[in-house]
């Protein structure tokens, strides 16, 4: 199954969701304009949308995820990979490691996660 797009606004929902749920969709919207100064009806519309789109369910007023974050993680990781460096792992680490100043710790992390 693939993993529906989730848009910035709609992840950062979800970071919220994730955290607490399950969750009543009252208590949810409460959150949310806490952190992300949204009203209530724009909660809900954005649980209306990922509901459709299969990201959410929203049954008897509570919220769960149908998708984890890894597995949003992953799938906007393949589409950056794909469209960014056609799809090379290594294309993305050089660019990465000319970008980024590494540490000898950094280096050796890296080292094991591709020794395994």
């Amino acid at each position: 199954m693939s993993v529906p797009k989730i848009f910035e606004s709609e992840y950062r929902f979800c970071l919220i969701l994730w955290k607490h749920e399950p969750i009543n969709s009252t208590q949810l919207a409460r959150i949310c304009k806490e952190e992300l100064g949204w009203s209530r009806t724009t909660t809900y519309t954005v649980i209306k949308r990922l509901s459709d789109r299969g990201v959410v369910k929203n049954e008897n007023a509570t919220v769960s995820s149908l998708v984890s974050k890894e597995e949003v993680q992953a799938s906007e990781m393949d589409e950056f990979m794909e469209k960014t460096f056609e799809g090379s792992l290594p294309a993305f680490i050089a660019a990465f490691a000319r970008r980024q100043e590494l540490s000898e710790k950094d280096i050796e992390e890296i080292r094991k996660i591709i020794e395994k």
